[in-house]
């Protein structure tokens, strides 16, 4: 079976994510590791004819000068993962090296501009000369190894919360507003609108605001192409997919649920500026009262504790009215490598979004619903209620294929590359 040849670009392409997935991508592909955690590895799934490790080709933007092995063996350092599986993975990631550009540090704020490498912060550009650049990249890396689509996945530091202007409806507006001198628009959205503009699909992992507007919907639109976001559902806010939900069935009034989170690698270190940390809060809260259907007090925080490295520790507490009135706790504690929970979710979502335009999938990609906090587009946030949304998807895709695809034919038509 011929499958098409996948580029996948990250942001934020030499973090903790990123190395994770694609070390995890490279494990993988040498069979040196099970498929544990992978969702796409579901028996669910198995008829979707998904596209397999061998036909991918990684790069990215990153900010800071640094290599995927030094990564690696950092995150190892931090017991994230051993370190023989860096050292035999080694080669693969050394490969990957020439595919890797600098990001833009436009409208990223401070905190995130004091993580950059010299040779990055000596980048000065505006909004419009950055989409440029970033879609000369992404084109460059798709015409260099002859690749049928690209996935671009934003997987970088979660930028300020901007102060939104008049949120353009339209791409043709957006893109006059690329040229104003003071754009008021941040990397992610630039990152999104370079991506979908060429035709490839775009994922944002992060909380930033990507492809979240209304304009770059009309885009992929316009483009045929696909997106979806945002903010990956690893950890605490999972857990309260699953268990709000049990609460609401069970007709037992949540008063209040509060959320302690402490964690000491990159992207906490980020988190630790009021300003950053605004955009994951935002995220992080919003589900319980639409699940519940009311409002109970909640309070989420994210601390910085940095001797915890990629190492995540959440705590929370549920207080609820039982029958007669009566008030009962839950507390649960939840303990995890950041970055190994959030790695096979980008590496599922790789495979999905590609299946998605081998269907010719176009706009928002509703049924990937469970893997975000915020799914765009989608106001159910009971995780099993998403998930059936992701096994309905795929139902309809095999049988679609099933019944229209000769067997002697191609399984995709490769996509032709935007000048």
């Amino acid at each position: 079976m011929s499958y098409p040849r996948l580029g996948v670009w990250f942001i934020g392409a030499k973090g903790g994510v990123a190395t994770t997935a694609t070390l995890g991508w490279a494990a993988l592909k040498q069979g040196l590791v099970p498929p544990t955690a992978l969702v796409s590895q579901l028996p669910q799934f198995a008829s979707l004819d998904l596209i397999p490790w061998d036909y991918w080709t990684i790069g990215g933007h990153e900010i800071r000068q640094t290599t995927l092995v030094a990564e690696a063996l950092r995150l190892a350092e931090n017991r994230t993962f051993s370190k023989e599986l860096v050292h035999a993975c080694q080669e693969e990631l050394e490969a990957l090296e020439g595919n890797y550009r600098w990001g833009t540090l436009y409208q990223v704020g401070p905190t995130i501009q004091r993580l950059a490498s010299q040779p990055c912060l000596q980048i000065r550009e505006n909004a419009a000369e950055a989409f440029g650049r970033i879609r000369e990249d992404l084109r460059e890396f798709a015409q260099t190894h002859r690749l049928d689509h690209v996935v671009v996945v934003n997987v970088a530091s979660t930028e300020p919360k901007p102060q939104l202007p008049t949120v353009p409806e339209t791409w043709e507006q957006l893109h006059q507003q690329f040229q104003q001198p003071q754009c008021p628009w941040p990397a992610s959205v630039i990152y999104a609108a370079a991506a979908l503009e060429l035709g490839y699909s775009y994922i944002n992992f992060t909380p930033s605001l990507g492809s979240s507007l209304p304009s770059l919907d009309h885009l992929a639109q316009l483009r045929r192409t696909r997106h979806m976001g945002y903010d990956g559902k690893t950890g605490e806010t999972l857990l309260k997919s699953v268990l709000a939900p049990m609460f609401a069935k069970r007709n037992l009034e949540v008063m209040s649920w509060v959320g302690h989170n402490i964690f000491g690698n990159m992207d906490g270190r980020v988190l630790d500026d009021p300003q950053n940390k605004q955009a994951k809060l935002t995220s992080k809260d919003r589900l319980i009262r639409h699940i519940l259907g009311y409002a109970p007090q909640t309070l989420v925080s994210i601390e910085y504790i940095e001797s915890l490295g990629d190492w995540k520790t959440a705590w929370d507490h549920i207080h609820f009215r039982g029958f007669l009135g009566v008030p009962m706790v839950m507390q649960f504690i939840w303990q995890g490598s950041d970055s190994l929970l959030a790695a096979p979710l980008v590496l599922d979502l790789v495979r999905f979004t590609e299946r998605a335009n081998r269907a010719g999938h176009v706009g928002r990609m509703e049924f990937l619903a469970s893997f975000f906090k915020s799914p765009l587009g989608v106001e159910e946030h009971d995780f099993f209620e998403q998930f059936r949304m992701l096994h309905r998807w795929a139902q309809q895709v095999a049988q679609t294929a099933a019944s229209q695809v000769p067997a002697d034919s191609a399984p995709f038509a490769p996509q032709q590359h935007r000048s």
